[in-house]
């Protein structure tokens, strides 16, 4: 051991001890600045002389911004210089020379005399930066020439120049200049040698070959295929306590969504009892699943919170309740992050900033997450993130389409934004409402009715009643023609509000509008089921307020956009990683539910709106709720995804040559077409003597369609009553499909573009798709028609297809 440095830590550490009691009144000064001015001014200082003035100095003569400046550089350099110590006092063999130099610096400090306070910082600040020179030189040159690893000798660490690793020299330059970068180095062993540098790079990362002399009974962390556990089956619960424990206290956002589950509960019950007879004792795998909630951590900002009583948006926190209950009812190992220390401790990530990878197999098979959690899932888990993406779930409101999310297509072509690029597969992607086909909807729950009820509100509606939709006195401002249409409709209807206030009405809010503040849900509830009339000013968009009036009896009137609103030509929409075209406030509801419950308008033409609140008055509709937003529906839906969905199996390419005909001996070749014509439709479906490949969904929904030129896959699949399945790209993008689809081709390429496989009828080019990451339901090019994957669906379920159960 060296006498030197032990003196030098010895040093270093007796400031620990005297200041560790009042570290926390030492606010602008760096803890080892502090100690090294202790020293340096005669090292006398101590515990238990509080009238001895260390804060007084920071507080009367270190006041300025300079000096804390200079302070702070001097600790960065002392705690620089304490880690070197630290691996010097580990080596057995450091020469005569090394611990003589050692001996200078550990009695360096007592050196500085200066006359005054300031001139001795000036000092300290020197001569530090040379010091951590030193030490730093003392280390190298103590390990190039005599230190020997546990494991082997330098001569056994010279870096391999092997061509099957040919990042290896690379990467060991790198750690060289980097490995005190992050921490998480360190935690695996790194401590500057190139022995452990290969160790780290063979072991934990996989950029280096197995160094010969170690003991490799286990693989590199990134190869090992951990042993799968037995699989669970998945029961049904109905006790919602244990959630209610986990989702935690101490926000209004938490409380709010608690609420939620509690009032829900009993219909969440009655949902599981019904699912668990459909699927008739069908097993369901239990899966280990993380839930973090992104943007409600600390670290994202959590805007949402502190408005929750104040009128805020609670669209997110009504979707995050429900995703929480329907995994925790559907059966399933649940694990709730609200932040990223407790992100950081189940994902079991080693301590760091994130650049080193898990040491063993993620512990969960799935998590839900939205983009600020995607972010920090980014930020802890380092390059593990490549290798576990698939098991990720994305939350995403508005929506992702394909060609946003390929990092590179959307930097090459204009797609880039602040969000998307994530290279996922984007049905993994989860929106509120099912506007993006290419992603997987997720949505919510609005309150069930029951018979008894629905005649009660039937029978107590007030036929002019209206309530509008807007919480904020911001979304009142008498702008862009309100005006007007709210004096229409107070020429025949009570109008109330429901916007939030302090202590003054807002002066935004007409006075012939009775407001009656924000309202808890169930009092809320009860307006709804009196009103005849809920109506919306254009925003906020897509919320889940419409469909819980619409379920309570109300008919939801709504601005029609034109032109319609995007990321184009709208504020709201710029950034956001989708081109879709918004044409009015709720597209869901306007063209999933529509008339009599649904009425979309012009509202710069008064005699339209007029004739819209006549009609209005004297409609008379039931309280309607689709079932894809009812507990059982939300739970069908979730159930089949965490089924069926997976992202992580490799799919196998799709050679229709290699396709065998049903019943035919020994499997013979395919003869004949793979995709025929269906009745009652011009599209084509798969032939039911082929033996269809392994797919979900299944390919007996598959409905084939071409588009017309301008017109994306999502609308060409909506105009003939199908839906757009991305599922079913990989199986129509060949020849044979543009063959039985009659198309003249000139010349088939295959290229990365977001619009194929498509051709032009012009030229006769026809495209496929090189790019799987691309295939899309929502790209549409003028000069192009496009091949078509549709898909029959559900009653009721847009997310599902017949089958699909």
């Amino acid at each position: 051991m060296i006498a030197g440095s032990t003196d030098a830590k010895i040093m270093v550490r007796r400031c620990l001890v005297t200041f560790k009691p009042f570290r926390i009144f030492v606010v602008g000064i760096g803890f080892f600045s502090l100690c090294f001015l202790m020293t340096s001014l005669g090292g006398q200082f101590s515990a238990k002389r509080l009238g001895d003035s260390p804060f007084t100095i920071r507080t009367e003569v270190l006041g300025g911004v300079e000096s804390r400046g200079v302070l702070r550089k001097i600790s960065d350099m002392l705690e620089v210089i304490l880690k070197r110590m630290d691996s010097l006092s580990k080596l057995d063999n450091t020469s005569t020379t090394d611990a003589r130099r050692l001996d200078e610096l550990s009695s360096a400090i007592n050196r500085f005399q200066p006359a005054s306070l300031v001139e001795r910082i000036q000092a300290i600040a020197q001569n530090v930066s040379n010091m951590a020179i030193r030490v730093e030189q003392i280390l190298q040159n103590s390990m190039v020439q005599g230190r020997v690893l546990r494991d082997g000798s330098s001569s056994q660490c010279e870096v391999p120049r092997d061509p099957r690793f040919p990042e290896c020299p690379g990467k060991v330059d790198w750690m060289r200049a980097r490995w005190t970068s992050d921490p998480c180095y360190a935690f695996y062993g790194v401590d500057g040698s190139d022995c452990s540098f290969l160790i780290y790079l063979s072991e934990v990362e996989w950029f280096c070959p197995p160094l010969a002399w170690r003991n490799h009974s286990s693989p590199p962390t990134q190869h090992t295929q951990p042993a799968k556990s037995p699989k669970r089956q998945a029961a049904f619960r109905t006790d919602l306590s244990v959630l209610l424990d986990q989702v935690g206290t101490g926000k209004e956002s938490l409380s709010f969504m608690k609420r939620r589950i509690r009032r829900l509960a009993q219909q969440w019950a009655t949902a599981a009892n019904r699912l668990d007879a459909k699927l008739e004792q069908q097993w369901r795998d239990q899966k280990k699943i993380l839930v973090h909630v992104g943007f409600l951590t600390e670290e994202s900002g959590d805007v949402f919170s502190p408005k929750v009583l104040k009128g805020g948006p609670l669209g997110e926190m009504v979707q995050w309740a429900d995703i929480l209950t329907a995994l925790h009812v559907l059966g399933h190992n649940l694990k709730i992050s609200m932040s990223v220390k407790e992100l950081q401790g189940f994902l079991g990530v080693p301590p760091g900033r994130g650049s080193c990878p898990l040491t063993g197999p993620l512990p969960f098979d799935l998590i839900y997450t939205d983009y600020h959690g995607l972010q920090q899932i980014k930020q802890h888990m380092g390059l593990s993130l490549k290798k576990h993406k698939c098991h990720i779930r994305v939350i995403d409101t508005f929506g992702t389409e394909p060609a946003y999310n390929h990092e590179e297509y959307a930097t090459l072509h204009g797609y880039r934004t602040n969000w998307g690029y994530w290279n996922l597969n984007a049905r993994q992607y989860m929106t509120m409402f099912p506007h993006t086909p290419d992603n997987s909807f997720m949505g919510f729950v609005s309150e069930e009715l029951n018979e008894t009820e629905k005649r009660s509100i039937q029978q107590n509606k007030v036929n002019n009643m209206a309530v509008v939709y807007g919480k904020e006195a911001s979304m009142w401002k008498l702008q862009q023609g309100k005006e007007s249409f709210l004096q229409i409709l107070h020429k025949y209807m009570e109008v109330h509000g429901t916007v939030y206030y302090e202590t003054q009405r807002p002066p935004e809010v007409p006075a012939f509008v009775k407001n009656h503040g924000l309202l808890p849900q169930h009092e809320l509830q009860q307006l709804l089921r009196k009103a005849k009339l809920f109506i919306g000013f254009g925003f906020p968009y897509e919320g889940p307020a419409p469909l819980e009036a619409i379920a309570n009896g109300c008919i939801f009137l709504q601005p029609k956009f034109n032109p319609p609103h995007s990321s184009l030509n709208h504020e709201f929409f710029r950034g956001k990683p989708t081109s879709r075209e918004v044409f009015s406030q709720h597209p869901y509801a306007e063209q999933y539910i529509g008339r009599p419950h649904v009425m979309t308008v012009d509202y710069n033409n008064s005699v339209e709106f007029d004739s819209a609140i006549k009609e209005i008055m004297r409609t008379k509709v039931e309280p309607y709720l689709p079932y894809e937003y009812t507990c059982e529906g939300m739970l069908e839906r979730v159930h089949a995804y965490i089924q069926h969905q997976d992202f992580c199996a490799p799919e196998p390419p799709f050679i229709p040559a290699n396709l065998s005909r049903k019943g035919s001996a020994g499997g013979s070749r395919m003869m004949g077409p793979l995709f025929v014509p269906l009745p009652n439709t011009t599209a084509l479906g798969w032939a039911s003597n082929v033996t269809a490949p392994s797919a979900w969904p299944p390919l007996s929904s598959l409905r084939l369609l071409v588009s017309q030129e301008g017109q994306s896959c999502v609308d060409a699949c909506q105009s003939a009553g199908f839906i757009c399945e991305p599922a079913h790209f990989r199986f129509i993008n060949n020849k044979e499909a543009l063959r039985r689809l009659d198309v003249q081709c000139e010349v088939v390429d295959s290229e990365i573009n977001h619009i194929l496989p498509a051709f032009s009828v012009v030229r006769q080019e026809c495209g496929l798709q090189r790019e799987p990451l691309l295939f899309s339901c929502a790209g549409h090019s003028p000069k192009y028609r496009r091949l078509c994957p549709c898909r029959d669906f559900r009653h009721g379920q847009v997310a599902l297809c017949r089958d699909c159960l």
